[in-house]
């Protein structure tokens, strides 16, 4: 054994959906190089965030080596790799909340950068998934986060006769 072995270990669980699904969060937060505050307010939200008794969000204990793991995963696997190992093991449910996940993380500092739009058309490709299947559900988180249409009175979604709709491709 080496000085450094330790540093080496891949001792984190084997790949599992709860585990694809924070490691694509990570994947995600990162693919415009850099990590803002408000992805990491969305992945403590999502992973089960909690105050920590001195008014800091961190992750629940519960959370803490799922986390871990991902990170860990996340520094040593490609994209690529990643999609090619978790994939098989996601059912549609499973794939479909990760993608919605992904879009909302890659709003939550405004709009999406083109290294987020590319690495979410990867993940659709990979969990083949079309994206006229999926614009529904991206027309409802767009929606969630149109903040302007309570700031904004000329809104083209606040004129009269405009409904909220989702449209079936």
């Amino acid at each position: 054994m080496g000085l450094f072995d330790m540093f080496k270990s891949d001792a984190g669980e084997q790949m599992t959906p709860h585990l694809a699904f924070a490691v694509s969060l990570l994947y995600m937060m990162s693919a415009d190089g850099e990590i803002d505050n408000e992805e990491v307010g969305h992945l403590l939200s999502v992973l089960g965030g909690q105050d920590q008794g001195n008014g800091v969000i961190g992750v629940g204990a519960q959370n803490e080596k799922l986390l871990d793991n991902a990170i860990r995963y996340r520094r040593r696997k490609s994209i690529n790799e990643f999609l090619a190992e978790a994939t098989p093991l996601l059912s549609d449910a499973q794939k479909m909340c990760i993608l919605v996940n992904l879009i909302d993380s890659s709003l939550a500092d405004g709009q999406p950068e083109p290294g987020e739009q590319a690495l979410f058309g990867q993940f659709l490709q990979a969990f083949q998934i079309s994206e006229e299947r999926f614009r529904p559900f991206f027309e409802v988180i767009l929606l969630k986060n149109d903040r302007a249409v309570f700031i904004n009175p000329e809104h083209p979604k606040n004129q009269a006769g405009y409904q909220v709709s989702l449209h079936k491709s």
